[in-house]
Parts: structure tokens; sequence; C-alpha cells
């Protein structure tokens, strides 16, 4: 692979320092070799050169809450339709996400390794991916497919080859369940530490797991050479009992109130808030099929989530960029950047949330989430200024060019 130089374009480097104008990103390799001012590197002609024509360069940009081998459907077309093809929807899913500038993702369930090694050999395009596999869940928690039917219809088919079933309840199996997660090949664990939006038979507010069940599930992380922990968590209750059991990251903190909050930053624990879940359901409510249980609760909480993360972020809780993409289309996950400004962010802290603090939480900071010499070689280039329009983004026109690992994936400019 030659060299490869970006010029022509503001460099918005993702440590949220004053964009840099007239800059130039080169990449050798997989690897940035350097990011800077034009004047500061001397082309030696051997560079394969794409011009940013006055756009920004950005790092690849990072979902920290994906699904990538689901977008939600009717109850009628998951009956007709054969197991395997969602391996085949998949790749639809993760080009999307790559159009759409997310270079890296966290799988916060439904994915297994088989498709994490199909990208990484280069058999289909996708991003980079962290693996949960499946998450844990209670016996009629959120994640336990059990309808008010009595069917169970979960949203993710599960207990296959490779993908262990989540449901476990009380110290030991909880233990027991994490191990399998681990053995296969979790790389960060998820549990359902709430009740959900579109589970039938629970509410957000619900609590799920005892604080000493969810400890159970840090150690064993914590054996694995510090496997980390994410927590489904929307109930102020089952947030601070998660954050007490030293979780790593709470997503959708939709009921967050003063205590949890200070409890995130006494143990440095990330938020991912997913604005645009509960927006999309109701959105696509219709379209979808979702279930009314689900759109009641999405129109019950969407202006109390919006409050909640308004509310950690003015306190200084770390903010990493998620979706819940899955729930709603892949490719539209830039639309969380204008949701997370209309509740205060600057459209800066929104880029950095969506690079740096992502990468950080996904503990790959060391690689990505920022352009500087050394770092895998992701790097996106965007029409215009962001910073000026930060809703643009979520418009996938506005994404030129998206580089992964030194491939260009996406290239409109040429």
């Amino acid at each position: 692979m030659t060299k490869q130089l970006i010029k022509n374009g503001t460099l918005i480097d993702g440590n949220g320092g004053e964009p840099l104008s007239d800059a130039v990103v080169v990449t050798d390799g997989n690897r940035i070799v350097y990011a800077g001012p034009a004047n500061g590197y001397t082309a030696t002609g051997e560079e394969t050169v794409i011009d940013a024509q006055g756009g920004t360069i950005l790092p690849g940009l990072i979902d920290s809450h994906v699904h990538m081998m689901m977008e939600y459907t009717p109850i009628s077309e998951k009956l007709t339709t054969p197991f395997s093809f969602m391996y085949y929807q998949a790749q639809q899913y993760m080009q999307a996400t790559l159009n759409a500038g997310i270079t890296t993702v966290r799988d916060a369930l439904g994915t297994d390794r088989g498709v994490k090694k199909a990208v990484n050999d280069g058999l289909v395009p996708g991003p980079r991916m962290q693996l949960s596999i499946n998450a844990l869940t209670t016996t009629g928690g959120h994640g336990d497919g059990y309808q008010v039917s009595g069917d169970v219809m979960d949203i993710l088919p599960s207990g296959y080859r490779g993908m262990p079933d989540g449901r476990c309840d009380g110290v030991e199996e909880v233990r027991k369940k994490t191990r399998e997660m681990l053995r296969a090949g979790t790389e960060v664990i998820k549990v359902h530490a709430t009740g959900g939006v579109l589970s039938p038979t629970d509410h957000p507010e619900f609590t799920q797991f005892s604080q000493r069940e969810l400890e159970v599930i840090v150690e064993e992380g914590q054996f694995r050479k510090g496997v980390k922990v994410m927590a489904h968590a929307q109930g102020a209750e089952g947030i601070k009992n998660a954050v007490r059991a030293g979780i790593h990251s709470i997503e959708h903190g939709i009921f967050l109130d003063d205590e949890a909050i200070a409890l995130m930053i006494e143990n440095g624990t990330y938020l991912v808030p997913t604005l645009l879940a509960p927006v999309a359901v109701l959105e696509t409510a219709d379209e979808k099929g979702m279930p009314q249980t689900a759109v009641e609760k999405s129109k019950e909480v969407i202006e109390q989530h919006k409050e909640s993360i308004a509310k950690a972020y003015k306190a200084g809780v770390k903010i990493a960029m998620g979706t819940d993409a899955g729930v709603m289309k892949h490719g539209t996950n830039l639309r969380e950047l204008g949701l997370m400004a209309d509740i205060g962010m600057s459209p800066m802290e929104t880029i950095v949330a969506s690079t740096k603090t992502a990468a950080a939480c996904l503990g790959w900071d060391e690689h990505v989430g920022t352009l500087e010499a050394g770092k895998l070689a992701d790097v996106v280039v965007v029409q215009g200024n962001p910073l000026e329009d930060i809703h643009s983004l979520a418009n996938n026109d506005t994404i030129q060019v998206v580089m992964k690992d030194g491939k260009v994936e996406k290239d409109t400019l040429a």
C-alpha cells in the first residue's frame, strides 16, 4: 500500500483544539505518519493525492453502541425470513455504516466473532468492531423475548453456535453465563441493568440484577485482563447499582438523578446517550411495526432523556457517542451529533465525543480516535465545516471520503 496524502482541507484532529486550515494528513500503509500544517510536510511525489477540496478532515468516527446484525423489522417478516439471511443483510448494514463515516463500532449484542473475522480478513467491508456477543438479562427483563401472548420472540436469535443465550438469574448463574460470553469471544461484557423501551413486559425504570450480581460480572471481566462491562441502564436505581458495581459505561441513561450523576463523575463512568433511539422508534413505528408498548414508552421518555443527558453533560460526565443503530437504520448514525448539540454540547464537543472520548471508552485510544502520527489510518473528509452546521453530518452525501486502516472505502471526490 502506497503513501496517501490528503490535502487542501481544514484539520479537526479529535483533540478538541482549534481547527487547522490548509492542513494535510499523510498515511503510509495502515498508519498515519503526519497530520498538521501543509508547510510541515514535504511531498516526495510518490504519494497518492486526495484533494479535500476545501472540506474538513476528521478522524474516523466511532459509534459506541450499535447492533450490526439487525434493523428492526415487523414480526411477520421475521417469521418468514431464513436464519442465515441476516448475515447477508449485515453486509449492507456494515457498508452503510462506513458510508456514514463510522470506521469503528462497539457492537452491543447480536454480532458474533465470525462477522468480525470476515471484516478483519477482508471478505466484506465493514467498520472495526468491538464485540459484546450477547447481553446478560434476567428472566422477564429487557432482552427476554417473552411476549404478553406467552410466545417468545427475541429481537435477535440467540442460543445458537457462537451466540449464547443471555438469560440468567442469581449470582452463580450470572457468573457462569458471563464466562460463557467470554468463551464465545466477548471483548466488552453487556448487561441489561434495567428494563427498556422495546421490551414488552418491563419498564425502563425497572431494576434488573442485584448489585452483587453486577459485581460478579465486573469481577469476571477483571479476571480476563480487564474486560470492561457496558450496562443498558435507564432507571436511576439500576444506573446507580451499575456504577457502584464498577461498570465502565452506562448506555442510554434516561432517568439519571443527581446522585447517579455524582457517582458517575466520582467513578469516571462513561455515558453513551443514544438520544436517537427513542426518537427513531416513534419515527419508524408504522413502517417497522413497532409494538404499541414501545411507542407509548418512547413518547414517555424522550423529553426526560434529553433533560438527563443535558444535566449529565453540564455536570461533567464523560460522554461517548452511541446511537443504538439497528433500532434505526444503519447509516443514519451521525444524526446523534445534532441531537447532542441540541441538548447543549458545542459542535466541537460532539465531534470529540465521537472520536477521542469514544475511543477511550472502548479502550482503543492508543490506536484510533485522533489524527496523530502512529495511529491507525482512519480518516474522513466531509464537505464544508461541520462546526458551522453539525446537523449537516446526518446527510451521508456530506461524507465524501472514508478511509479505514489506510484503505479508501468511500470516495466521492475522485
